[in-house]
């Protein structure tokens, strides 16, 4: 069981802002052993320990939560979390969604693999939640109300895990980069689009995108360009294999389009470019020859 005091938002209230929006928030204090889940929300949740202890869990993953400690709960994932049996926590909650939803979770270092954080701002946390609850307005006055409590919500929230998570934060993008070029390495002879790898990652296109530009210094799709021709023109100097079936290998099912990206990196065709291969190995054998008669 849990005490709780709940504002819910009608989704006809949600229309005005649809790049973030308000779904409802909460403050419960749990009774020993209080479980919640198996579950799957419709929208993004955040739930915030002001006391006590429990343990969150999703997708074969067990994560120890305290107080000064939360979670986030991503939209349609099966997620399960249960109050500690001695100190059972008491947190707040807030639900929200919106098309920017995601890219602002992910500015603030919170996605899929990292759904836990830490912060110290609790007290201004538990009065914006409170503040809500109490609030006694209708119309454009109360949608307006709770769009700016929301937006200060995650200004707190923000300022504290910048200042506490700046480090983590850095090796965290390192770590989606990395993620990305190892999935590109190993699937660059399939079909694969920018849009699998930010989804094998677990972040959005637009921030993958960013993160390469700022830490290559390229995209993600001129970086899986690059891998698969510099991999093509290995395979032109090391087989004699015909040029679809290396555009294939490469991930293209066009040796058209091959043939034009090779010559647009390289400046001359596939063919081009095995035959001048070719003719510098054989100089590079008469020289070896004519030195040994030396």
């Amino acid at each position: 069981m849990e005490d709780s005091y709940v504002l819910t938002v009608e989704e006809k209230e949600q229309t005005s802002f649809h790049k973030l929006s308000l779904c409802f928030c909460g403050h419960s204090i749990c009774h020993a052993g209080h479980c919640f889940g198996p579950a799957v929300r419709p929208n993004y949740i955040l739930h915030y320990v002001l006391t006590g202890k429990g343990q969150f869990h999703v997708e074969n993953r067990t994560y120890s939560i305290e107080k000064e400690q939360g979670f986030l709960i991503e939209p349609n994932v099966m997620t399960t979390y249960r109050a500690d049996d001695i100190e059972p926590w008491e947190y707040l909650w807030i639900g929200f969604t919106g098309a920017d939803a995601q890219k602002l979770l992910e500015q603030i270092g919170l996605s899929k693999h990292t759904p836990t954080f830490s912060a110290a701002c609790g007290v201004q946390l538990l009065e914006i939640i409170n503040d809500m609850l109490s609030y006694d307005a209708s119309g454009i006055q109360k949608e307006l109300y709770f769009q700016a409590q929301l937006y200060h919500f995650f200004a707190l929230l923000s300022h504290d895990l910048s200042t506490r998570q700046r480090g983590f934060q850095q090796e965290q993008r390192n770590y989606y980069v990395r993620t990305a070029i190892e999935f590109i390495q190993s699937n660059y002879s399939d079909n694969i689009k920018v849009t699998d790898i930010a989804a094998y990652v677990g972040i959005s296109r637009s921030y993958l995108v960013t993160l390469f530009q700022t830490i290559v210094g390229m995209s993600p799709n001129e970086y899986l360009t690059n891998f698969r021709l510099t991999r093509g023109m290995e395979q032109l100097t090391i087989t004699n294999l015909p040029v679809s079936a290396i555009a294939s290998r490469c991930g293209y099912r066009d040796p058209l389009v091959f043939s034009k990206a090779f010559k647009q990196m390289v400046g001359i065709t596939p063919t081009q470019y095995r035959k001048k291969d070719r003719e510098k190995q054989h100089l590079s054998i008469d020289e070896m020859r004519k030195k040994k008669r030396l």
